[in-house]
């Protein structure tokens, strides 16, 4: 029997709960390996593609600083309420229930569209060796072996995890080394002069469009951030919350921002804007021109695993997100059922079937599938972030109205009320910026849709279901 605790943090006994396997290490390099893969490797040259050196950097600094927001207010959360679906039940418990039932169903399916973005992209970086191998069938494999690894035990996907993760930030630094030298004369490009800084002129920062285009690009920005979350979803699964989840928040925000910034940076110096695209990593070109010896396929291994590394961090945030609203009546109770080893495999199954959505690339272009995902994906993560944020600022309302003090908070969100506030107004700002561009406004109408239909649905039918349950209840005690 397992401990938990209620929405004023009082402690409760559960049964049949998710084991706290998870050490600080393993929380902070899944939450910090969530978030590296695909946005910075693949991403992140579109999105310098799409607003020009400038607009890209000014769009991954604003990035950075919601980020900051939304960790700080989910850790607020999540230390004085550790516990398995974290923001989705803080949604429902300072919120409301119709909040938070469609808040879980909104990053649900945006985490495993993200899955299914991570599996396109693999797909597409195994053309490299193979490229008369169609990309769908690459991502039906990745598809078998990420759920092979998220069905063992939790202990098992933290130790692959923090190994995987532990990778990526090498990949990383590697990169930051060998393009700085190459920036500055130490190391020669095979097919261009030393670029110093010529890219990054003032002339060249923006594309016509102006500043404006950094508002657009934003979903792309917040969809290669998505994934530092995590740690509120861990949190349940985790040793020791209140002094681990702070720590691994303030280590994550730092390292995110730093390796997105620096690379931002090496890629604009070193391309023109108009060279970078999408099918290929600008990691794995860099690598080319540079003349390291195998390390184009080195480094191409090394972006595969990072992004399978994604992939399978988004499984188990969703199949964690899907066992959580079971157990509070938010999703039908076959997703609550634990295996012998503590995972909740059919909440694993049902979560693998959105990333199907991958093999689409069978008959539509890859890039056309990665765009659209990545497009939903980010729209879910956006509307994910209002509400947390949403949720700390109603939570501290009423904590303070039952008599608490904010000094009494193990860890608590500092400015308060402007953060939460702020963060929200600048995601709705992003999302109305989204209406102005025909390439992500379709995917912006059926997110909004889905996100009424989640209310009206739970509304019209889980609601009245409740009601009569507690109607039937009194009845009987009658």
């Amino acid at each position: 029997m397992r401990k938990g605790r209620d929405n004023m943090g009082n402690v409760l006994e559960n049964n049949d709960q998710l084991q706290r396997s998870m050490k600080s290490r393993h929380l902070f390099m899944l939450s910090l390996g969530g978030v590296i893969g695909t946005g910075l490797f693949l991403n992140a040259g579109y999105t310098i593609n799409q607003a020009g050196a400038g607009g890209a950097l000014v769009g991954y600094l604003a990035g950075g600083l919601i980020l900051y927001m939304v960790m700080v207010c989910l850790g607020e959360l999540a230390v004085h309420m550790p516990v398995t679906g974290s923001f989705q039940k803080y949604a429902a418990d300072y919120i409301g229930p119709s909040a938070g039932f469609s808040l879980g169903w909104m990053y649900f399916v945006g985490s495993a569209a993200t899955a299914g973005v991570e599996f396109t992209a693999a797909g597409i970086l195994m053309k490299q060796w193979f490229p008369h191998v169609p990309t769908w069938i690459w991502c039906a494999v990745f598809i078998v072996l990420l759920f092979t690894l998220n069905a063992l035990t939790t202990r098992g996907f933290a130790e692959a995890e923090y190994w995987f993760a532990g990778i990526k930030i090498v990949a990383v630094i590697l990169f930051i080394i060998i393009g700085i030298a190459g920036i500055f004369g130490f190391v020669s490009f095979s097919d261009r002069p030393t670029p110093f800084l010529d890219n990054l002129a003032p002339t060249g920062l923006f594309p016509a469009g102006g500043i404006a285009i950094v508002f657009v690009t934003m979903m792309n920005v917040i969809f290669s951030y998505q994934g530092s979350e995590l740690i509120g979803i861990a949190a349940g699964e985790s040793e020791n919350p209140e002094k681990n989840i702070p720590r691994a928040i303030r280590n994550v925000i730092f390292r995110i921002i730093v390796f997105y910034i620096a690379s931002i940076i090496i890629l604009s110096a070193i391309f023109p804007s108009s060279e970078l695209g999408l099918l290929e990593s600008p990691f794995v070109t860099l690598m080319k021109i540079a003349g390291v010896p195998y390390a184009a396929g080195i480094m191409n291994f090394i972006i595969l695993t990072a992004i399978l590394s994604v992939g399978n961090s988004c499984l188990y945030a969703s199949s964690r997100l899907l066992w959580s609203m079971a157990h509070d009546g938010m999703a039908p109770k076959m997703f609550g059922i634990l295996t012998k080893r503590k995972v909740p495999l059919n909440a694993l199954l049902f979560t693998i079937t959105f990333s199907l959505l991958s093999l689409l690339t069978s008959f539509i272009a890859a890039d056309t599938v990665f765009v659209l995902l990545m497009s939903i994906a980010g729209i879910s993560v956006t509307i994910s972030w209002m509400g947390i944020a949403l949720s700390q600022y109603m939570f501290r309302r009423k904590f303070i109205k039952a008599g608490g003090k904010s000094e009494e908070l193990h860890f608590k969100v500092p400015f308060y009320p402007f953060v939460p506030l702020f963060c929200i107004s600048f995601c709705l700002l992003i999302l109305v910026f989204l209406a102005f561009d025909p390439t992500q406004r379709v995917g912006l109408f059926y997110g909004i849709g889905f996100l009424v239909a989640c209310i009206l649905f739970y509304k019209c039918i889980l609601a009245k279901k409740e009601e009569s349950k507690n109607d039937s209840s009194k009845e009987k005690i009658i």
